[in-house]
């Protein structure tokens, strides 16, 4: 859908991208990962993590205020990945 939206609204130079978070630790993680949330969870989760961490709120948020930016003023249809690695 992102890539689609993109390419219908690129012509208004209206810009369509998401944002792909990892889990984090606001207390979603039993109903992510389903399993109780616990120290040792969480480690054999993020051992799948190449940066070996959940993703923290400000993570999201600072990819969002990019995308808002001027700064990714040419990017459009992408889905950013903010998973420490974990999708590659």
């Amino acid at each position: 859908a992102t890539k689609g939206l993109a390419a219908e609204y690129g012509a208004h130079q209206i810009r369509v991208n998401s944002v792909c978070p990892l889990l984090s630790g606001t207390g979603l993680f039993e109903s992510f990962a389903g399993q109780a949330d616990t120290p040792e969870n969480r480690s054999k989760f993020t051992d799948n993590v190449p940066l070996r961490r959940l993703c923290e709120a400000a993570d999201v948020a600072d990819a969002c205020l990019f995308l808002a930016s001027d700064e990714s003023k040419f990017i459009t249809g992408i889905n950013l990945e903010v998973d420490g690695g974990r999708a590659i």
